[in-house]
């Protein structure tokens, strides 16, 4: 959603008919506009993006005559391990085998931070470069 936000504020900055705006430095140029349409293309093709990590493990159980203890062990699975932060707590979750292929996602996660990042500090670098609004102090706004 912001994205989608930010990439519809660099469309609409060059309709801006607010008077700071007059002098035309707020909108972006043609270099920054191709830049945000790369970015945009890019978030568009990025598909699912689970968040954390997504591990394949094999484990030890509680038997001790188990085969998972003997040397060399046989240890149990593979199982298919999903953890994340929430809250700043480590949430794990079991993924059954047959969903590991539907989210596994190749750091697709990881991917759309670095767009979002990229798309937020060309916004902020073009915002920075508009010029800042002259407010009128109180003497001026009653002459």
């Amino acid at each position: 959603m912001a994205v989608v936000i930010q990439y519809l504020i660099l469309e609409d900055m060059s309709r801006c008919t607010h008077p700071a705006c007059d002098d035309g430095s707020v909108s972006p140029d043609r270099g920054q506009r191709a830049r945000a349409a790369r970015i945009t293309a890019e978030l568009s093709a990025v598909g699912l993006a689970l968040p954390g990590t997504l591990i394949k493990r094999h484990v030890r159980c509680g038997k001790p005559r188990c085969a998972c203890h003997a040397d060399p062990p046989a240890l149990h699975g593979p199982y298919w391990q999903w953890t994340r932060k929430v809250a700043g707590k480590t949430i794990t979750r079991l993924v059954p085998d047959e969903q590991t292929g539907y989210w596994c996602t190749g750091g697709n996660d990881r991917r759309l931070r670095e767009l979002v990042a990229e798309l937020e500090a060309l916004t902020l670098a073009i915002a920075d470069a508009s010029p800042r609004p002259r407010h009128r102090s109180s003497r001026q706004a009653s002459s």
